[in-house]
């Protein structure tokens, strides 16, 4: 029982840790990283809970899918090229 307790506390604090890396990194792509193991701790407190379903639908729905695409679709942008051109864009109009 104090094992189980020690497991979800920790998850729990690596989780809050994650997501604030979320929001607080610059990069868009790390940014993503974070949110992927944010589901993996939300992954491991729900099988701490039993709930072995939920856990693996969180797996295949949101970390196989909605997270690699949001990493795929960051990655194919290329942000600093249209940071670039948006700058390029302003000094033509001065």
């Amino acid at each position: 029982m104090l094992f189980q307790t020690f497991l979800f506390y920790f998850f729990n604090s690596c989780m809050i840790i994650s997501a604030i890396m979320v929001i607080s990194t610059v990069n868009a792509v790390y940014s993503i990283f974070f949110l992927i193991l944010v589901f993996c701790n939300a992954t491991f407190l729900l099988l701490l809970l039993n709930a072995e379903f939920l856990a693996l639908t969180l797996i295949l729905v949101y970390i196989g899918a909605v997270a690699v695409l949001f990493l795929f679709v960051v990655m194919m942008l290329d942000i600093k090229q249209i940071d670039r051109k948006e700058k390029n864009i302003f000094f033509f109009y001065l």
